[in-house]
């Protein structure tokens, strides 16, 4: 055999153990997610997913303006690339990014889109929302006193 041969059955062999403890493992970490106990762990864990299924459900919308769609586009697209400013390898800022990039595009959206839209594409609770939204406050609560 030259050192130029490859055996096309091993790689492929080996392509598909690394496809399935991937899938595997993917698995394992939502179970795990979903198992977490309230507070700012589990937060997190449903923050990205509740940002692309929000920016989804109101892309479908008709009453979402359209440069509000375009930036809800943007942001889905970003957490779904692979290609990021920071490797998602380097721990705790990887992805960092991604985070903000969606928080930035949907407060943008949120600028144009109704409240009650907004509340209603949400999955996740109603506080992570208000807290990405940096406090926007529905009409009938009074203002916080300084």
């Amino acid at each position: 055999m030259s050192p130029v041969d490859v055996d096309w059955a091993a790689w492929l062999t080996g392509l598909g153990i690394a496809a399935a403890v991937w899938g595997v493992l993917c698995v394992v970490m939502v179970l795990l997610a979903s198992r977490l106990p309230p507070g700012l762990l589990r937060d997190i864990a449903e923050f990205l997913p509740a940002c692309v299924t929000t920016a989804r459900r109101l892309r479908r919308s008709p009453a979402v303006p359209r440069r509000a769609k375009v930036a809800l586009l943007v942001a889905i697209i970003w957490v779904v690339s692979p290609i990021d400013l920071l490797p998602e390898f380097l721990p705790v800022i990887g992805p960092l990014d991604d985070v903000v990039a969606v928080v930035l595009l949907l407060r943008y959206a949120a600028r144009s889109i109704p409240r009650d839209q907004l509340v209603a594409a949400w999955p996740a609770e109603l506080r992570l929302l208000e807290r990405l939204l940096d406090g926007r406050r529905r009409p009938d609560r009074d203002p916080e006193p300084r």
